[in-house]
């Protein structure tokens, strides 16, 4: 049998339709999740592509398959671009995802049962940084350190008490639902202070960092992990920025350690991403993604609806709904009713459970990808407000949906994909 040349719709007409209903769906609500974002139809057209095909184990010059010559080409200029990007001295652009990018590091820099310390799940941290459901809690000692609870912020006495009471080999800096700076040298300075190594996490920062408008950890970490996508805004997959001293240990911790074969479609995507990345003009982005954050948290804020920490200093803010009488996933279902996709979350010390909580996650790089300014944030937030006080209230939902849907008409998305 030949390979089909017939379209989706003719082969598989019950996945042709959930994918028109997704791009009905993402082109007429507001994508408030920080974690996502739209990729420019070029990283699509290359995910897509005939690179699926290929087995590539191993790295460039040094495969285990054959045919490998144009593949070796595409992971340099991912390499490359990855470098140029960060200014880093070494890159590892094959694992498939940010959990599998930090999981090589604690294969490659640490042992199992050596003692890790990062922040706390529920004051912002991610599974990967010590959770006790994670690889990184059940193989690891963990030693958490947490925010000061009456500011939201991380603060240096209380990482380096954590820190001197567990002498970790490795501290992770970096967070999932972290609105302000992160100070990467102050990190630098308690992981010299106790010996350890340094990672920092910025899956959720990177294309700021890019975009010069949140700080690098390059200079201070051992080792720095992202996903490809979330501000970055290309295929979701991970990758490993490191000093040059750790690049052999990291590589193979990569492969053959975790991974066999990479994506090299997904690492073709990537490349295409930070090609994009590296024009002027995701400055602009970047700096249009922090105003809008700062924007939407102001006029929340003026909604009196609670922003933890008092603002942003990034893409992302945690709202605080105690004070509504709405828990978080009350809220997030009837934001969800009314086309405003985001989290539940949690907050520092939450009284309610994980999958209940008092907090939703919000954050502006999706809308700002599809165009939305600073004059866009206080309808954004109106509506933001609206569903939460209509929770449970399907006509008062439905009012507010309508005003999404025309926000989203002026903001079009996909309009080629629709017609």
């Amino acid at each position: 049998m030949t390979v089909s040349r017939a379209l989706l719709s003719e082969v598989d007409p019950d996945i042709s339709e959930i994918l028109k209903k997704e791009t009905e769906r993402k082109e007429f609500s507001l994508e408030l999740i920080p974690s996502e974002n739209c990729v420019s139809e070029a990283v699509l057209e290359v995910q897509g592509s005939i690179l699926t095909d290929k087995y590539c184990e191993g790295y460039p010059g040094r495969r285990y398959y054959g045919g490998c010559q144009y593949y070796d080409e595409i992971e340099r200029l991912a390499r490359d671009r990855a470098k140029e990007m960060f200014g880093a001295e070494r890159a590892n652009v094959q694992p498939h995802s940010g959990a599998n990018a930090n999981m090589a590091v604690y294969l490659g820099l640490i042992k199992p049962g050596d003692t890790v310390m990062g922040l706390r799940l529920d004051h912002g941290g991610h599974l990967t940084h010590g959770s006790p459901v994670n690889f990184s809690g059940l193989l690891y000692n963990v030693a958490a350190y947490g925010v000061n609870t009456e500011t939201g912020l991380i603060e240096e006495e209380e990482v380096l008490r954590v820190a001197k009471e567990s002498k970790p080999k490795m501290i992770i800096c970096g967070a999932t639902a972290y609105s302000r700076q992160i100070d990467w040298e102050m990190f630098r300075r308690v992981a010299d202070e106790v010996g350890a190594f340094l990672l920092a996490d910025i899956s959720h920062y990177a294309g700021l960092v890019v975009g010069g408008v949140y700080d690098s950890p390059v200079p201070f970490a051992d080792v720095v992990t992202t996903t490809t996508h979330k501000t970055l805004r290309g295929p979701r997959g991970g990758l490993i920025l490191c000093r040059k001293e750790h690049y052999k240990s990291i590589n193979k911790a990569v492969f053959p350690g975790l991974q066999g074969g990479p994506l090299m479609h997904q690492i073709a995507s990537k490349a295409v991403a930070f090609r994009e990345a590296l024009k002027p003009d995701f400055k602009d982005y970047a700096a249009q993604v922090v105003a809008n954050a700062r924007a939407l948290a102001s006029a929340l804020q003026e909604l009196k609806l609670s922003i933890v920490a008092g603002g942003t200093d990034s893409h992302v803010m945690l709202i605080d709904l105690r004070e509504t009488g709405v828990n978080g996933a009350d809220a997030e279902e009837a934001l969800g009713v009314a086309g405003i996709t985001v989290n539940k979350n949690t907050i520092p010390n939450d009284p309610q459970p994980p999958k209940i909580t008092s907090g939703v996650r919000v954050g502006t790089p999706a809308l700002t990808t599809r165009g939305f300014t600073t004059e866009d944030m206080s309808e954004v937030a109106e509506c933001i407000r609206g569903a939460v006080d209509a929770a449970g209230d399907d006509k008062k939902l439905a009012a507010v949906r309508e005003k999404v849907v025309g926000l989203c008409k002026r903001r079009p998305l996909f309009p080629h994909r629709l017609s």
